[in-house]
C-alpha cells in the first residue's frame, strides 16, 4: 500500500522525531510513502522511510524537481502550487496526518474527497481523522481501515 504522509513544512524537533517514526514504519511493514516532497514533516517522514529501506515519493508543488528533500526517491513536479496537495492525497492509499496548518487541513479535505481513511498524530480535528497518539497507532490505524474495505 501507499501511505501519504502529511503536514507542517516547518516543524518542531518533537514534530519531526513522529515524522521520522512514522516514516520508518511505513518502511519496515512494506509500504511507499507519498509526501508533498519539500520539508518539515515531508522531510523527517522520508528520512525515516530511507533509513528504513523504504520507497518515498513527492509530489512537488513546483516545476523543479531538484527542490524536493534528499530523501525523495521518486519527484514528480507539478507546478500546481497548493493545488497539489490533492494529488498527495489521491496516490497514497491512506492518510497520516502530523502536525500541520491551512495546507495540512486541505489535505485532510481531500482526503474525505477521495475517501482515504486518515490518522491524526497531534493534527486537525476534522471529520473523518481518526485521532492517535503514538506512530504505531496511526499506523495499525490506516492498515486496519484498509484491511476492512477489503
Amino acid at each position: 500500500m501507499r501511505v501519504s504522509v502529511v503536514g507542517g513544512g516547518t516543524v518542531t524537533d518533537e514534530e519531526a522525531a513522529r515524522a521520522e517514526a512514522v516514516g520508518r514504519l511505513v518502511a519496515e511493514r512494506g509500504h511507499d510513502l507519498v509526501c508533498g516532497g519539500l520539508g518539515g514533516v515531508m522531510e523527517a517522514a522520508c528520512r525515516g522511510a530511507s533509513e528504513a529501506g523504504g520507497r518515498t515519493v513527492g509530489i512537488l508543488p513546483g516545476e523543479d524537481r531538484d527542490a524536493a528533500n534528499p530523501h525523495v526517491d521518486v519527484a514528480i513536479a507539478t507546478g500546481l502550487g497548493h493545488a497539489r496537495n490533492g494529488l498527495v492525497v489521491l496516490n497514497g492509499d491512506a492518510v497520516v496526518a502530523i502536525d500541520g496548518g491551512p495546507g495540512t487541513l486541505s489535505e485532510l479535505g481531500f482526503a474525505g474527497v477521495f475517501d482515504r481513511p486518515v490518522a491524526g498524530l497531534g493534527t486537525h480535528n476534522a471529520p473523518g481523522v481518526e485521532a492517535v497518539v503514538t506512530p504505531e497507532e496511526a499506523l495499525s490505524y490506516v492498515e486496519t481501515a484498509l484491511d476492512e474495505r477489503g
